[in-house]
């Protein structure tokens, strides 16, 4: 049974860091492309953000603007778990972050991909509040 689970949220102030990990069951790390997306408060799930994404080969992982050189995705084998490090951060970055896969090799980067529904898998989510 593939599942994800997200840890590592919390409240931060401005300019602090946090490292966000979510451990991966049912597949290898190795295997398919991993996002982080985040949902802000008030928003709906229809608009979650896409954040990050690694893929199988991991040698130009994705970033979206808002995040790009504050934010760093990594894998780990042996753990099989992704993480983001978050530096920087700010009181916009405040959301719940979620883990996400597509069993997919490449990311979707918020895109719709209507032939990856079956196998679509969310993460519980991790809060994370970034005061001014």
């Amino acid at each position: 049974q593939v599942r994800l689970v997200e840890s590592g949220g919390g409240l931060v102030q401005t300019g602090e860091s946090l490292r966000l990990s979510c451990e991966v069951s049912g597949f290898s790390v190795d295997d398919y492309a991993i996002e982080w997306y985040r949902q802000a408060p008030g928003k709906e799930r229809a608009e979650r953000e896409a954040v990050s994404c690694i893929t199988y080969f991991d040698d130009d992982p994705w970033y979206a603007v808002p995040v790009n050189g504050r934010f760093y995705i990594s894998r780990d084998r042996a753990k099989n778990t992704v993480t983001l490090e978050m530096n920087s951060l700010r009181p916009e970055d405040t959301a719940t972050y979620y883990c996400f896969t597509e069993r997919a090799r490449s990311c979707g980067r918020g895109q719709s991909r209507p032939a990856y529904a079956s196998t679509r898998t969310w993460g519980q989510g991790t809060l994370v509040s970034v005061s001014s």
